[in-house]
């Protein structure tokens, strides 16, 4: 049996990322047909603990995970530390003794505890000396209602509410303005205003080497001509070279040998990262981790269909699938700025093509969407593993590759 998760992070007020709930399936093949919520929990507990490390999959945040009354009653949550995960009481649980019961005890042994999905009924308030957290759906709850959420627990300041499924900017700017603490959603994948933003000169440089490495067979006397014209280009190239991940034999004299012991491969993907870096300076790191995950995750769909010659188009499809979020504007815009393959930018564009297929299976997985990623991965033929095992690969890589950043 295969595990399955996906992650969705919870940024705070100033899209920091604070921590990611986890989102669990029996197999995208099954799609959840003959599993409660009770062994969706339990499951979930399982394969974090046995199956893939729950810090791989939250890179040391706190995972947010959903206990039912009979997961919480047999006492899983204790099976993780306190500060591994928030307890989020499902809405589907009815408030009586038994639950305060437990979430006294809970409380009392340092876990932090959420109430998702909530649904206002007066009886909460017996819980609210021993809650953390409140979660409110920005889909379905009226502002009204958030008002009278807001007004009940005034006297209760420890409570911080969180506003789920806020997939637009001016979701996330109203639940900043009611007084949110922090959000979940992919409203910071959407662009937050329609502008042009013009490229300075460090990332034209980094647009043109992207075009020169999107072919087959690239021209090594230019990508070098280019980065000896950039002296933080090459300050980064020969950092990236120096990394751990690269054992040479000998010590790099010129860039040229710095791109001869990177490869081709290497070089497109170093590229890709750093030019969506350095064009999200401002924005949420999450923004560039979910840019990576995308890349590589969507790169190994193509290594396992054998359908694309160039993988690396793949990686470069999944990184670029995000920056009309990182340059605030619309993608045919950003697109008309890169000189990009055709086949890339009908991907992004028109949602054409291959390349668009598995760009289309990383977002359904991204939001645990298993029944419209199943129909797709009939579709390409994939095997059973293959998207969950390419998800935690690319979780993997991502967060290393994120370190990389870090230390610059």
């Amino acid at each position: 049996m295969y595990f399955y998760a996906a992650r969705q992070p919870i940024l705070d007020r100033d899209k920091a990322l604070i921590g990611y709930e986890l989102l669990f399936r029996d197999g995208v093949d099954n799609v959840f047909p003959n599993i409660d919520g009770d062994e969706a929990t339990s499951r979930l507990i399982e394969g974090s603990q046995f199956n893939f490390g729950l810090e791989d999959l939250t890179d040391d945040k706190p995972a947010y995970i959903n206990f039912t009354l009979d997961t919480l009653q047999k006492g899983y949550p204790t099976l993780l530390g306190k500060d591994q995960i928030v307890v989020e009481i499902l809405e589907t649980i009815q408030p009586g003794k038994r639950l305060l019961a437990i979430v006294k005890d809970l409380k009392e042994k340092g876990y932090t505890l959420a109430l998702d999905d909530y649904i206002h009924q007066p009886v909460w308030r017996h819980f609210y000396p021993y809650i953390d957290i409140i979660k409110i759906d920005f889909l379905s709850c009226k502002l009204e209602t958030i008002n009278q959420i807001i007004e009940e627990i005034k006297p209760f300041p420890q409570i911080k509410l969180l506003a789920e499924k806020v997939e637009t900017y001016e979701k996330y700017q109203l639940a900043l303005d009611l007084g949110f603490t922090y959000f979940q959603g992919f409203f910071f994948s959407k662009p937050e205003m329609v502008q042009s933003k013009s490229l300075p000169p460090s990332q034209m440089a980094l647009a043109e080497l992207l075009y020169e490495t999107s072919s087959m067979d690239i021209n090594l006397k230019k990508i070098t001509d280019v980065f000896e014209r950039d002296v933080t280009l090459s300050y980064k190239l020969l950092r990236y070279t120096n990394s751990a991940a690269f054992k040479r034999r000998a010590e790099i004299s010129t860039i040229k040998q710095a791109l001869i012991v990177l490869g081709v491969q290497e070089i497109k993907k170093f590229l890709s990262l750093l030019f969506a870096a350095q064009v999200a300076a401002d924005k949420p790191a999450e923004l560039i981790r979910l840019s990576l995950t995308r890349a590589r995750f969507t790169e190994l769909l193509a290594i396992e269909h054998h359908k694309i010659k160039d993988t690396g188009m793949a990686f470069l499809t999944g990184m670029m699938s995000l920056m009309d979020a990182i340059l605030d504007e619309s993608m045919e815009s950003v697109m008309k700025k890169l000189p990009l393959s055709n086949d890339i930018k009908d991907a992004l564009i028109e949602d054409k093509g291959t390349l668009a297929q598995y760009l289309r299976l990383v977002k359904l997985y991204e939001q645990a969407n298993w029944e419209g990623a199943n129909s797709i991965i009939d579709e390409l033929s994939l095997g059973a593993d293959v998207v969950p095992d390419s998800y935690h690969e690319a979780l993997t890589w991502a967060n290393s590759q994120m370190k990389v950043l870090g230390d610059e």
